[in-house]
């Protein structure tokens, strides 16, 4: 099964055609994009990248997006794009969470040749793991914040939150309890207020897609019509919206 994984959620992306067998995931190539330029870059890359290894967009089985959280302006193009080739070529859609990538890695050691030195976990990870805090940096002094069991092929959500530093640095020092996280930021932050952090591989389109993967086998699909952002954060203008008076 070809699939076509993107991630346009933050400064940087990128674009990656994984080629999935069973347990084996095999990646074609990894494209990054460069921030800011997504909406110009997106289609061309792709068209390109299916070009340059003479493969066409029918032979795409299905398509793996990062829904959030993150730029509304980098995840609105993403989704965008992926819309408009799968509604097009008929081929199912797998939105996931960055954060939700980030807990399936840890379940399964990263499992794509992707993952190479400097994409090595810095952590010691236990088969016997079951349920994770993950983080990501949400700016403002903010963390993204998903805790996931991870005992089946596909990460189980049991929250997902925005958190100030303190609240997370909280959770972090209770018995048992350990966050991963690949911005040094929130590792230096919580590190210094008692919690127990381990930096992991942070998620591009090559993750992306093997979550992807795994949700299409496992029926867990969207149509174009139902793909959506998954932002946590509300944008400022919605939030000046809401408190505008009446």
């Amino acid at each position: 099964m070809l699939i076509l994984g993107t991630d346009t959620s933050g400064k940087h992306g990128s674009v990656a055609l994984v080629q999935c067998d069973g347990e084996r995931l095999r990646t074609v190539e990894l494209v990054p994009l460069q921030g800011g330029t997504f909406s110009a870059q997106m289609i061309p890359q792709i068209a390109e990248l299916l070009s340059k290894h003479n493969m066409s967009k029918a032979e795409i089985d299905g398509f793996a997006v990062a829904s959030g959280p993150g730029s509304f302006t980098g995840l609105r193009v993403g989704l965008a794009a992926i819309k408009a080739l799968a509604e097009v070529l008929e081929k199912p859609i797998a939105a996931v969470s960055l954060l939700e990538v980030m807990a399936f890695e840890l379940r399964s050691g990263g499992s794509s040749d992707s993952c190479q030195k400097e994409r090595e976990v810095e952590h010691p990870i236990s088969k016997e793991l079951v349920g994770v805090l993950v983080a990501l940096d949400a700016g403002r002094n903010e963390v993204y914040v998903g805790e996931y069991k991870i005992d089946e092929d596909v990460p189980a959500c049991m929250a997902e939150s925005l958190l100030a530093f303190d609240e997370l640095a909280k959770r972090g020092q209770e018995p048992g309890r350990s966050m991963f996280t690949p911005d040094e930021n929130v590792i230096t932050t919580l590190s210094g207020r008692g919690a127990r952090v381990f930096r992991v591989p942070r998620p591009n389109a090559v993750s992306v897609a093997g979550l992807g993967y795994k949700k299409i086998l496992a029926g867990l699909t969207v149509s174009p019509l139902e793909l959506d952002a998954n932002y946590i954060r509300r944008a400022d203008a919605e939030i000046k919206t809401v408190r505008k008076p009446a």
